[in-house]
């Protein structure tokens, strides 16, 4: 904060305020008007905004701190900010916020409170921090994970020809939370003509012979998430499927070999489209992003930035084709640490060399 001339720091998403604070509100999610906030000053002190649903939630975990409440029906809560900024010394001073998180009536509502208050942006300073993962963050990415993988490849395991897509999330949820998992986001299982589309849920569609099958899940601990994706066959792989997938095992290992710290995220994208294209099909835009509290943070590996790599960055690392021409679709995401010395893969329990079998 110093370093930006700033007096104080308020922190409002979901995934910025469990960063700073170390623990998750639960609703703050699902419900955004239910502002929470975690305020620091330049000088080392923290106090807290919450909503009074969540009071109890809020004071159990900061240990005597400052907490506010405003009343969810009864308050205004940017007015509540206001007066917890004043009485903190923030009134008139430089402050930062996530001005791309805040509603505009929000943010405006905030102006009006405090308007001696000058708000700038904090989002990208923000986004930087989380970037470096501390070796407690690397601990809890590698066991999501593995939580992930192993999910994935034992709810496989356990359909056959016949079983619905509904059955491989029934399997993959219970060994999500079995291994300790207290959430999931994002759950992709698109078998057969529907493995073409990025982002599909489960649906009763019964599994044929010759389909191909996409399985992707995000486990969520504390507020952090790992993805992972599997692709299988249904016994055996439609025509091409092999081929493409060949390519595409070829530029994971690609990707990896190029990551390391001081690597340019560009030239990576590039290598990544460079090898794709002896199919001549059509590439995403990235290979690869920052993921954690997010399930997409900076930076990408694509065209539209260069980022030097650094060690302690953790990327889910993606070669797929949505579209094979072919009526499926195809992906392997797995996620990667940035070391000292190269690439660590993290999703390290399925051998994604050779597409899955469903049985």
């Amino acid at each position: 904060m110093a370093a930006s001339g700033l007096d104080g720091l308020v922190c409002l998403s979901p995934e910025n305020f469990a960063y700073v604070s170390g623990f998750v509100v639960p609703s703050q999610p699902l419900m955004r008007w239910r502002h929470s906030a975690v305020v620091v000053t330049v000088d080392g002190r923290c106090a807290y905004l919450a909503v009074d649903m969540e009071e109890t939630t809020v004071t159990s975990q900061v240990n005597g701190a400052d907490v506010r409440v405003w009343g969810e029906f009864t308050d205004q809560p940017m007015q509540a900010l206001a007066d917890l900024l004043r009485d903190l010394g923030l009134a008139g001073a430089k402050v930062g916020t996530e001005l791309n998180y805040l509603f505009a009536n929000d943010y405006t509502a905030l102006c009006q409170a405090s308007p001696d208050t000058r708000f700038v942006a904090a989002d990208a300073c923000l986004d930087r921090l989380r970037q470096i993962k501390t070796p407690g963050e690397i601990e809890l990415m590698r066991r999501l994970s593995r939580i992930a993988d192993e999910s994935i490849c034992k709810a496989l395991t356990e359909v056959s020809a016949g079983c619905t897509e509904m059955d491989i999330a029934a399997g993959l949820t219970a060994n999500v939370f079995a291994q300790g998992a207290n959430d999931f986001k994002l759950m992709i299982v698109a078998t057969g003509h529907r493995s073409v589309y990025p982002n599909v849920g489960p649906s009763m569609r019964r599994l044929e012979p010759g389909d191909i099958c996409r399985v992707e899940i995000f486990p969520v601990i504390n507020g952090y998430h790992a993805g992972v994706c599997r692709t299988a066959r249904v016994q055996s792989a439609p025509e091409h499927a092999e081929e493409i997938w060949k390519n595409l095992v070829e530029c994971k290992y690609l990707v990896l070999d190029m990551i390391k710290p001081g690597a340019s995220s560009k030239k990576i994208y590039e290598a990544f489209i460079g090898h794709l294209a002896k199919l001549d099909l059509p590439p995403i835009k990235f290979i690869g992003h920052g993921i954690g509290l997010h399930l997409h943070e900076e930076p990408y590996l694509g065209t539209y930035s260069d980022v030097p790599l650094e060690a302690g960055m953790v990327f889910g690392i993606e070669p797929l084709v949505y579209d094979t021409g072919h009526g499926f679709g195809l992906q392997n995401k797995d996620v990667v640490l940035v070391t000292d010395t190269g690439a660590e893969l993290l999703s390290d329990y399925a051998d994604t060399d050779l597409l899955l079998t469903v049985q």
